[in-house]
């Protein structure tokens, strides 16, 4: 117990942060690497104690992604979008909200700036998944909503583009 009191600020999340949301996503960030179990544990208690809070569906995400568990990576990204368009009132449906993209500024508040990240993330999911259709589409989207590649997505594209098989 004393030995995880020393990274107990290991990670800078949001600084709107809950204490207590903090506290447990500290503690499951240390426990992450050698007791997975347990950070999974942790995890998902802080994200249980404010479902609200966004930064715990990018820390679920994020713990999945890295074991190579892409489904589970994948059902807390799609829940990390629903809570972000449920707290910036835009569509949830990344293919609507490019549609209507002059209707929404993504770059003016933390909750769009964490759906363009996540979706981001779907993308690269998708990669992984081997459903480069996907992939693209949500990239096609990702185009629209983030013009000034606010998110890092550009990275994605050309990860994407690269894997594409040559034309020809």
């Amino acid at each position: 117990m004393t030995q995880r009191l020393l990274f107990e600020e290991r990670v800078l999340f949001s600084p709107h942060l809950p204490k207590a949301v903090n506290q447990l996503l500290q503690q499951a960030v240390a426990a992450s690497h050698a007791e997975k179990p347990l950070a999974e544990k942790l995890f998902k208690q802080a994200q249980q104690l404010d479902p609200g809070c966004l930064q715990t569906y990018f820390a679920l995400y994020k713990f999945y992604f890295y074991q190579g568990r892409l489904q589970e990576a994948e059902r807390e990204v799609l829940a990390g979008l629903g809570q972000a368009a449920r707290q910036g009132e835009f569509p949830v449906d990344f293919r609507q909200l490019a549609r209507q993209a002059a209707e929404w500024d993504m770059y003016a508040s933390e909750t769009a700036l964490f759906y363009l990240y996540t979706l981001k993330a779907l993308a690269f999911i998708k990669l992984r998944q081997d459903l480069a259709d996907e992939a693209r589409a949500i990239l096609a989207a990702m185009e629209v909503l983030d013009p000034d590649d606010k998110s890092g997505v550009s990275v994605i594209m050309q990860l994407s583009a690269a894997l594409e098989p040559e034309a020809g």
